[in-house]
C-alpha cells in the first residue's frame, strides 16, 4: 500500500448542522424552482460559479476547503453563512481506495447506532455485517464522513486483495506516526507491531476502517476462522478490542471474525451490526434513480424479492432497462430473480461454506418455509451431533445467510432460489453422469409435508429437474431408461442404504407419468415417496424400507395377503387389526374392515370368493361377506392366536364345485391355534365340528 491518498484536511468544513442546513435549501429550491427534480452537480456549478467536484468535495465532507468557497455555495440557495456552520479542522484524513458516493439512501437508523457506539459509548471494535451487497462499505464511508470531525485521524483501507498482517500495521502506523516510522524501523514481531499501534490509538483520537475482512477468512469451515497465513489478524482485533484506548477500529465483513463474536455485548466496548435490507421506501429511490416507474405493489415486489440489498436492486433495474426497455410488469412476469451478477454474489458466498452448511442450505431451500432445528435433523440423511448441528446453524448466522425468527429458521427469498436453482442444475447432472450425490441426499418433493409446500417443491424443483432431464436426454423414454439403471446399480451396489435416491425416482417417474408395472424398488430405501395417487400393480417392493412415505390411507404391517378364487380381487389382514379389500385391475380399495382385536395373521378367500376368513391375536376366527364387509360369524374355541385358516375345497367339475359352494350344504373351514390344537369347522353355521390336538 502506498501514502499517495494521505492528506491533511486543511481549511474549514461543514458541521452536520451547517450540511443539513444547506441540504433543506437545496431541496426547498428543487421543489420550487427545479419541478420537484433533483440538482444535479452540473446544475448546481452554474448556479454558484464553483466547480462540480468542489461542490462534491464540500457536500461529502471530503476534506477543508476556504471559507469563501462555502460562502459562494450557501449565496446561491439564498443563505447566510454562520459561524456554527463550518468549522476549523486539522484532522488527518487518509480515505485509502474508498469510494465516494453523491447518492447514499435509508441508513439513518443504522448510523444513529453507529455514531451512538462510537462517540458517546467509545466502543472500540465494531463489526458491520452482511451478506454481499447489502451495503457495508458504502455505510462505512458515510459514518467516517458524518464523524470524521471528532477524530485526529481517520483511516479507511480495504482488505479485498488480503495484505499480511503486519504490512497493515507498518502502514496504520506509518500514517498515524507522521511518517516517522516505516517499515524500515518498525519491530519485526507482530506482537510489537500491534503494541506500536495500540500506543498510537491510546495517544490519539483515532478511527481506522478495514473494509472486506471475509478476504482473511477459510473458505469451506465454520464462520470467523483465519486463511493460513492470517492468523496474525485474530491478535490484532483481539488486542484492539481488550485494550484501554480513545480509538475505533470499523470492520466490515461477510462474515463475523471469531473475535468479536467472543468479545462482543451490549454494554461491552465491542459490537457488531448486522444490516438488513433497505425499506422499500428507500429501495424505491434507487430503482428511480435508475429511471424505472411502476405501481406501488410492483415496487414493493421487487424491493422483497430482493430483500432490499442495494446491489441487487442496482443489478436488477439495469437489466430491467436494457433486456425490458424499463418495463417492471415484463420483468416480474419472467418469475426469476437470480441471473448474471447477482448469481455471482451469491456463489461466491455459497462456496464459502463447509459441507454440513451447504446440507442446510439445501434443505431449507426445498422446505421452503421456516424450520426448528429438530426438524432439519430429521432430514438429513447422515446423522449429526446436535453440537456440530448448532455450530453449523450459527455460522451460517454468523454469515449473514439465514434469517431466524425465535427458533425457526429459512433463507431469503433470493437466497432460496440461488439454493434451489443450484440443487437442480447439480441433480441433472448426477442422473445424466451416474455420480450420485446430492440426488442420493436430498428429497426432491416431501411427501409427508404440508400439501401447500408439497405442490411447491413438485412445481418448483421436481418439474424443474424433469425439464432439465429432458434438455439433456431429450425423451422421455431415455430418462426413464436412465432412472432404471440407477436402480439396478443401486441395489447391486448400495441395498438398503439410507437415502432419498430411489424415493426421488419413483416420484420422478410418477411426474413422468411412466407406467410402474414391472419395476423393481425390492431391497432399497424408498424415503419420502407420495403413492397416494401412483399405480403400484405389478411393482416390487419387497424388503424395501418405505418409512416417511405417504399411502392412501395409513396402513398397519401387513401380516396376511390372499387372491380371490377369480384373481380379481386382493385381501390384507394387518397390524392394526383391519382387513382391507382391494380391486386388483387398478388398485381401488372396496372394503375397510376393523376385524380382530390386536394382529390378523391368517386371511383366506372362500371357494367362490364370496367369504373371507381371518384369524387373529384375540383367539377368534371371523368370517366376512365380500360384498359388503358384514360379519357373517364368529368362530370361539381357541385359547390362543389364530395361525392359520383354510376352506375345504369341493372336489369334481367346476360346475359341481360351483353347485356345491351355492347350495346349502356345509362348507368345511380349518383352523390351527397357538393352543396347539386343529379344528374343524361348519362355516355356514359356525359349528366346532371336531377338534384336533
Amino acid at each position: 500500500m502506498t501514502l499517495q491518498n494521505w492528506k491533511r484536511k486543511r481549511g474549514v468544513a461543514l458541521t452536520t448542522k451547517g450540511l443539513q442546513k444547506i441540504k433543506e435549501a437545496k431541496r426547498k429550491s428543487e421543489a420550487k424552482e427545479n419541478f420537484g427534480n433533483r440538482y444535479t452537480l452540473e446544475e448546481m456549478s452554474a448556479r454558484s460559479g464553483l466547480y462540480s467536484a468542489t461542490i462534491s468535495k464540500v457536500l461529502n465532507r471530503e476534506g477543508g476547503v476556504d471559507k469563501q468557497t462555502i460562502e459562494k455555495l450557501f449565496s446561491a440557495f439564498y443563505l447566510t453563512l454562520e459561524k456554527n456552520d463550518y468549522l476549523s479542522s486539522n484532522s488527518h484524513l487518509d480515505w485509502g481506495e474508498a469510494i465516494f458516493t453523491s447518492v447514499f439512501y435509508g441508513r439513518t437508523e443504522e448510523l444513529t447506532t453507529l455514531k451512538q457506539w462510537i462517540l458517546d459509548e467509545h466502543c472500540r471494535l465494531v463489526a458491520l455485517l452482511g451478506i454481499g451487497g447489502i451495503g457495508k462499505t458504502a455505510l462505512s464511508v458515510k459514518l467516517a464522513q458524518q464523524i470524521q470531525d471528532n477524530f485526529e485521524y481517520v483511516i479507511w483501507r480495504s482488505l479485498r486483495e488480503a495484505p499480511p498482517v503486519k504490512t497493515i500495521l507498518a502502514n496504520l502506523i506509518q500514517v498515524l506516526s507522521n511518517e516517522q516510522e516505516r517499515e524500515g524501523n518498525l519491530p519485526e514481531s507482530l506482537s510489537d507491531r500491534v503494541s506500536r499501534l495500540l500506543y498510537y490509538l491510546q495517544n490519539h483520537r483515532c478511527l481506522v476502517i478495514l473494509d472486506n475482512t471475509e478476504s482473511l477468512l477459510r473458505s469451506g469451515s465454520r464462520a470467523g476462522l483465519y486463511r493460513e497465513g492470517y492468523e496474525g489478524y485474530a491478535e490484532l482485533f483481539r488486542r484492539v478490542g481488550e485494550a484501554t484506548h480513545q480509538s475505533s477500529l470499523v470492520v466490515t465483513s461477510r462474515e463475523k471474525p471469531k473475535e468479536v463474536a467472543l468479545l462482543e455485548g451490549k454494554a461491552l466496548p465491542v459490537r457488531s451490526l448486522p444490516l438488513n435490507g433497505l425499506k422499500v421506501v428507500e429501495g424505491q429511490e434507487i430503482l428511480k434513480l435508475k429511471g424505472l416507474s411502476a405501481a406501488e405493489d410492483q415496487w414493493k415486489v421487487m424491493i422483497e424479492r430482493y430483500a432490499g440489498n442495494p446491489l441487487a436492486l442496482k443489478i436488477v433495474a439495469t437489466t430491467v432497462q436494457d433486456i425490458f426497455d424499463g418495463n417492471v410488469t415484463e420483468f416480474l412476469q419472467q418469475n426469476t430473480a437470480v441471473f448474471g451478477d447477482i448469481r455471482d454474489i451469491l456463489e461466491q458466498q455459497f462456496e464459502r461454506l463447509s459441507d454440513l452448511e451447504k446440507n442446510l442450505m439445501y434443505w431449507l431451500a426445498i422446505n421452503r418455509e421456516s424450520m426448528t432445528l429438530s426438524e432439519l435433523r430429521e432430514d438429513i440423511v447422515s446423522p449429526v451431533p446436535p453440537a456440530k448441528l448448532l455450530e453449523a446453524l450459527e455460522s451460517l448466522g454468523r454469515r449473514s445467510l439465514i434469517e431466524k425468527t425465535g427458533s425457526l429458521f429459512t433463507l431469503q427469498p433470493v437466497v432460496m432460489e440461488y439454493v434451489t436453482s443450484r440443487l437442480i442444475e447439480h441433480v441433472c447432472q448426477e442422473i445424466a453422469t451416474q455420480n450420485i450425490d446430492l440426488f442420493k441426499c436430498y428429497a426432491l418433493m416431501k411427501a409427508t409435508t404440508k400439501d401447500y409446500i408439497r405442490d411447491a417443491q413438485v412445481r418448483l424443483i421436481l418439474q424443474s429437474v424433469i425439464d432439465g432431464l429432458l434438455t439433456i436426454f431429450g425423451s422421455k423414454r431415455r430418462i426413464e431408461n436412465q432412472l432404471a439403471q440407477i436402480l439396478i446399480t443401486l441395489q447391486k451396489t448400495s441395498p438398503l442404504e439410507p437415502g432419498y435416491t430411489a424415493g426421488n425416482i419413483l416420484n420422478l417417474l410418477f411426474n413422468l407419468e411412466t407406467d410402474l408395472m414391472g419395476y423393481d424398488f425390492s431391497y432399497l430405501t424408498v424415503w419420502q415417496a407420495d403413492l397416494r395417487s401412483v399405480n403400484l400393480h405389478n411393482v416390487n417392493f419387497s424388503y424395501a424400507n418405505l418409512a416417511k412415505c405417504v399411502f392412501a390411507e395409513t396402513l398397519g404391517g401387513i401380516h396376511s395377503v390372499a387372491f380371490s378364487p377369480n384373481g380379481k380381487f386382493l385381501a390384507t389382514g394387518d397390524t392394526l387389526g383391519e382387513i382391507r379389500l382391494y380391486q386388483v385391475a387398478d388398485g381401488k380399495q372396496l372394503l375397510a374392515i376393523k376385524g380382530h382385536m390386536g394382529f390378523i395373521w391368517p386371511i383366506t378367500f372362500s371357494p367362490n370368493g364370496d367369504m373371507l376368513a381371518s384369524g387373529g391375536d384375540d383367539q377368534t376366527v371371523k368370517l366376512w361377506d365380500t360384498n359388503n364387509g358384514q360379519c357373517l360369524t364368529i368362530l370361539q374355541g381357541h385359547s390362543g392366536a389364530i395361525w392359520s385358516v383354510a376352506f375345504a375345497s369341493p372336489i369334481g367339475d367346476a360346475a359341481r364345485t360351483q353347485r356345491c359352494a351355492n347350495s346349502s350344504q356345509s362348507i368345511m373351514l380349518a383352523s390351527g391355534s397357538e393352543d396347539q390344537t386343529v379344528k374343524l369347522w361348519d362355516a355356514r353355521d359356525g359349528k366346532c365340528l371336531k377338534t384336533l390336538q
